[in-house]
């Protein structure tokens, strides 16, 4: 079957091409709000879903692979910042403490309507980070597009104390163990 990732993630993107198997890119039109009083597990899982059948009315006979990461700690959530300024604020709020990153995997069969649903959350643990180091971070590599404003697969890793998860790929956006489990459940050989 042919394969979609509803997502134009360039890191989501980069992690799915690491299974060497072709497939298309779709960008889903879906609001991300979350809804009032939903948990940050059912807001990533829920748009899993979502960003998944958003995009199936154009690939029939098709896996559609859809992914949401929400980014929290306590009940404050850390989207994309959008701005240095955003970024370094969010940088700040989240020196020397723990966040849990929660990233949702849903893997949509359009030929039976089966969906599959996963999530992995990795626990990363910020060292205590100085105002001049935050800022030399952003200003460094511009983390504007990344929940929590660090990207743990370059310069942000220097901003950690410690991650814990079953998957390191799902911190970057992408579960790629889980993904694989899916896509084998649906008859594709991998390796």
């Amino acid at each position: 079957m042919k394969l979609v990732l509803a997502s134009t993630s360039a890191y989501r993107r980069e992690l799915l091409q690491r299974f060497d198997l072709p497939f298309d890119v779709a960008r889903p039109d879906i609001d991300e709000t979350p809804l009032p009083g939903e948990a940050p597990q059912a807001t990533a899982e829920r748009l899993a879903v979502e960003k998944a059948r958003a995009v199936a009315g154009q690939f029939p006979d098709t896996l559609i692979i859809g992914s949401d990461q929400v980014a929290y700690m306590g009940d404050a959530r850390f989207g994309k910042p959008g701005t240095i300024e955003r970024a370094i604020t969010q940088l700040k709020s989240m020196s020397g403490r723990t966040v849990i990153f929660h990233t949702a995997l849903a893997l949509l069969n359009t030929r039976s309507g089966h969906v599959q649903v996963d999530a992995v959350p990795t626990e990363v643990r910020f060292r205590n980070l100085s105002d001049d180091e935050i800022v030399r971070y952003v200003n460094k590599e511009r983390p504007l597009d990344c929940a929590g404003s660090a990207k743990s697969e370059g310069l942000g890793i220097t901003l950690l104390d410690a991650l814990s998860g079953d998957d390191p790929n799902a911190l970057v956006g992408l579960p790629l163990i889980a993904l694989a489990r899916m896509l084998r459940n649906e008859g594709i050989a991998l390796p």
